[in-house]
This record gives structure tokens, C-alpha cells and sequence, in this order.
């Protein structure tokens, strides 16, 4: 009787222990200021299988850092990134981490590519839980199919339902303003030669 008892007091501390790390997770969720999601560049045609970026691809991966630079064009420029994200290269693709590799250079920053493209809900997961996020600007170069899914992962408010396929020159802002007030803006990158003024 006393080893089903003893038993049956380490179930439920098991289970309040349990209860009790969801409590803590729930209660850690942190928010970063800004998460800005960015396409990877340009890519040749299908007919080359190429996993790489074309050459546009390249041109825009260098130029990126412009974003984050004053100019005349550019008078209020976004803030510069704390945080590099770009999905696991896979057989079909490795082209995020091109796009980003110049700016990471450029700015002393690692990219972090922990995730499958698939994997959005884990992503954001990792970026509202995790201290060194909160508070910290964050850029994701993305697969353009997934960055739908990513965004409403990521609690973006009116976002577009799609990203096209030829749409390489776009840059989607969250601001969180602590986690009370969100807000969404789809901005034109004005990176490259044929990019859109709006």
C-alpha cells in the first residue's frame, strides 16, 4: 500500500512538474521589436536546376545592405538586423543563405539556419521564446512559398495570403511594439535596376 502510495505522489509531482514548465514557457514568451522578411534572390531559370543564386540574385544579395544605410534615396533606412534566419540548404536550394551571406560578412553576423522552410511554427517559436531575440531586430530570408505561413506564425496582422513567384523585390515588416500594438508593412526593397517604385 505504501509503495502504490509513494507511487501515486510521484505521478502527480510528475505531472505538476509538467504543468509547471508549460506554465513557464507560456509565461517566458518574449518579443523581438522587429522581424523584417525578405525572399531570397533572384534565380536562374528551372530549365538550369541550379540550387544557386543567377546573377541578379547576387547583384540584389549585394546591394542588401543598402537597406539599412541612409542615403538620399533612402532618408529613413530600416534598422540594421541583430539577427540573421535563413532555412537549411536543401538539395533543391540554398539560395536564403546566398542572399544573406554578403550582408552577414558586412555586418559580423552568423546565419542561423536551424530550420527546415517547412518548419515556420518552429522558427517563430524559437523567436518568441528565446531571451536573446527580445527586444532585437531580426531579418528572415525565406522560400517564397512558405513566407505566408511564416508571417502569420510570426502573429503579422493583414498580411498578403501569397508571395508570387516572380516577386523578388519586397521586404515585409512586423513591428511589435512590445507585443501590444502589432503592425504589418509590405515595403519595395529599390534595391536593383528594374525594381518596383512602389
Amino acid at each position: 500500500m505504501r509503495l502504490f502510495v509513494a507511487l501515486m505522489l510521484m505521478l502527480s509531482l510528475g505531472g505538476f512538474m509538467a504543468l509547471l514548465s508549460q506554465s513557464k514557457k507560456e509565461v517566458a514568451k518574449t518579443y523581438p521589436k522587429t522581424v523584417m522578411i525578405i525572399r531570397h534572390a533572384e534565380k536562374p531559370p528551372d530549365a538550369e536546376m541550379s540550387t544557386h543564386l543567377s546573377d541578379q540574385g547576387h547583384k540584389r544579395a549585394n546591394a542588401l545592405h543598402q537597406l539599412f544605410e541612409k542615403s538620399k534615396s533612402r532618408p529613413e533606412p530600416f534598422a540594421k538586423p541583430d539577427f540573421l534566419f535563413a532555412p537549411k540548404a536543401s538539395k533543391s536550394s540554398r539560395r536564403s543563405t546566398e542572399t544573406l551571406e554578403p550582408l552577414g560578412k558586412l555586418y559580423g553576423l552568423p546565419i542561423a539556419a536551424d530550420f527546415a522552410k517547412e518548419d515556420v511554427e518552429k522558427l517563430a517559436d524559437s523567436i518568441f521564446h528565446e531571451p536573446k531575440y527580445a527586444g532585437k531586430t531580426v531579418l528572415i530570408a525565406w522560400n517564397h512559398s512558405f513566407i505566408p505561413q511564416l508571417a502569420t506564425a510570426l502573429k503579422a496582422p493583414s498580411h498578403p495570403v501569397n508571395w508570387k513567384d516572380d516577386v523578388f523585390d519586397r521586404l515585409w515588416e512586423i513591428n511589435y511594439g512590445n507585443g501590444a500594438k502589432l503592425q504589418f508593412h509590405d515595403h519595395p526593397q529599390h534595391l536593383i535596376e528594374g525594381d518596383k517604385a512602389k
